[in-house]
This record gives C-alpha cells, structure tokens and sequence, in this order.
C-alpha cells in the first residue's frame, strides 16, 4: 500500500514539473516575440454622402492623415464615402448615440438637432466666403457647434461645401419666376423648403444617395448644390441647365460622437483638434481650387449656364426671413448681417 502511494506522488511530482517547463517556455516565447502585446490603435469611422473625388474626402483623407501623425498611430481613421453608412441625418443620429464616431456632413440636416443652424440656410445671407468663414470660425459657430453638446455630438469645426446653384432639365432660369413650377429635389431643411415655396417652385425633400437616379428618371426636375457636386456627382449626365444663383452658402460640419471625445487622453484631443483645424483649412482651400476649372468643365460637358440677376432673387426670398426670425433668433440673424 505504501509503495502504490510513493507511486503516486512521484507521478503528481512529475507532472507538476512538467507544468512549469511548459509555463517557462511560454514565457520565453513571449520574450522572444518582444514582450508584452502592443495596444490596438483606437479606431474613428467618419462617415460622408459625397464622391471618392470629392471636396469632402479630400478634406477628410488630410485629417487622417494629420491624426495618424499627431497622435503616432494610436488613432486609426477610417474614410467611409458615397453613403456607404447611411444618409447624413442617418450619420448625425449615430454620432448623437454613439453608434458611429464620426460624420463630415452639410449643416441643413443639422437643423434637426440645433435650430441655430438654420441662420446659415437663410437665402443669401453670405455674398461671399470672407464673410462666411468669419461667422463659422467666430463667435456665432463656435456657439453653434458648443450647443450640439447636449445632443451628445462634438463639434470640431465648420468646414466647406460651398454656395448652391440651381440645375433642372426644363428651361434656363434667368428670373425668380423660371424657377415657378419646377420640382426641385432638396435637403430635408425647413429654411430651404420655405425659400423655393416662396419662389414657386415644388421642393422634394430626398436623401442625396438617390438624386442622381431621380435626375435620371426625371422623378424631379432638377436639384441646387455647389458646382463641385454638381461636377463630382455627374449631374451634368441627366442636367441641361445651370444657374450661377449661388442662393444658399453650404457649411460642412466635422462632428464627433462627445462621450468617446471626452473619454480620450488630453494629448489625443489635442491632437484631433488641431488635426480637424488644420485639414479644414486644406479642404476650404481645395474648394476654392477647384471651382476655378468647374465652370468651365461643365460647359464643356454640355450645361447651358446662365448668371441670373442675385438681387432678384434676394428680393423675391425676404419673406423667408421674416417666417424664420423667431425660430432662429433676431439676434444671431443681425449678428451675421452685421459682418
């Protein structure tokens, strides 16, 4: 009996030693493979409707690229275009829940969350980009992008999209009253609903992921954006007619989901600001750029283009203002006029 109980220890002793050689060797391996497993870089989805060619990809591939570098890889960003995750106000409501992390996207939508926004649909408040990028990097954006906080959403800058102009396959618009009957696909924007019922024209709130297709179908007449979409998206495929109207100047917000913002170390906030400033200023730039050769392009891909007299239309659109003052605030409208 005592010999099977010796037997039996020296088997448990033996496969005791076993045990720790394997876990020896484990630890050497790892020490051969360089220690402990290197973290994972934190990755950001930022999320757009436009084309691969687009203002709004370039813009974006420059924050990547500037995030990557400030923050030594520790931040992965990752580029989704043409809609892939879904419409903007389906990527405003993500970032808002924190379903995705990021959005580049037109601020129109963004009425939805903040009313503040809609001041910069408002027809013809900016002449001119000088005046525009003045109230989006100043007081009046700043607070703007601050209020989106409460819906869980961080602002990191107002970027370009550029002033809209007005294509349609029936007839040259000249004068506010050729815009009459015309059904005219636009963003789901209150403001810009108003200012084309104003001019008599049918408005059709759609999704820009199915524009081209109701162009082509001619489901609406036409639709407004700047000539960089215009270009980027084709348009000019299913268009006939472009009017330089430039009726609404397009902002473009950067917006991130708040809880992950917040929850980041400061250097990498750091860094991501900094990033999204330096790359809006890439990506203005670039659109200024590239409407140099637009107009041209598209005359040579066969749009008849008009210049319609801007006063006339400013005119025929004052009632907008008057409907949407107390939505927006006198005071942020004044602030704007004021520039």
């Amino acid at each position: 009996m005592k010999g099977k109980l010796l037997a039996v220890l020296l088997i448990g002793i033996m496969i005791f030693a076993v045990g720790c050689g394997g876990g020896s060797s484990d630890g050497n391996n790892a020490a051969e493979t360089g220690g402990e497993k290197k973290d994972e870089p934190i990755v950001l989805r930022v999320s757009h409707t436009l084309a691969p060619d687009s203002h709004y990809q370039a813009g974006l591939e420059k924050f990547e690229e500037l995030v990557e570098q400030k923050t030594d890889g520790k931040i992965d960003v990752q580029i989704f275009g043409s809609a892939q995750l879904g419409s903007e106000r389906d990527a405003i409501e993500g970032v808002s829940l924190g379903t995705l992390e990021m959005t580049l996207t037109s601020t129109a939508p963004l009425a939805n969350f903040s009313k503040a926004f809609l001041v910069f649909d408002l027809p013809f408040i900016f002449t001119d980009r000088e005046s525009a990028y003045k109230a989006m990097d100043g007081e009046v954006g700043q607070k703007m992008l601050k209020d989106l906080e409460s819906k869980g959403i961080k602002g990191l800058g107002l970027w370009e999209n550029g002033f809209r102009n007005l294509t349609n396959s029936v007839r040259p618009i000249n004068k506010p009253e050729d815009v009459k009957g015309l059904k005219i696909r636009l963003m789901e924007n209150p403001v810009h609903m108003a200012t084309f019922q104003t001019l008599g024209a049918n408005p059709t709130p759609m999704p820009f992921g199915e524009l081209f297709t109701a162009l082509q179908q001619q489901t609406v007449d036409g639709q407004e954006n700047p000539l960089i979409i215009i270009d980027t998206s084709k348009f000019y495929e299913v268009q006939d007619h472009l009017a330089m109207t430039g009726h609404f100047y397009a902002p473009a917000a950067l917006l991130m989901n708040k809880k992950l913002f917040d929850e980041l170390d400061a250097d990498l906030q750091k860094a991501i600001i900094e990033a999204a400033d330096e790359a809006k200023k890439f990506e203005r730039q670039f659109c200024i750029d590239k409407e140099k050769e637009l107009l041209e392009k598209l005359k040579e891909k066969g749009m008849q283009v008009t210049f319609p007299d801007k006063e006339e239309f400013r005119k025929a659109t004052m009632p907008v203002y008057e409907q949407f003052q107390d939505e927006i605030g006198k005071e942020t409208i004044d602030a704007i006029l004021n520039m």
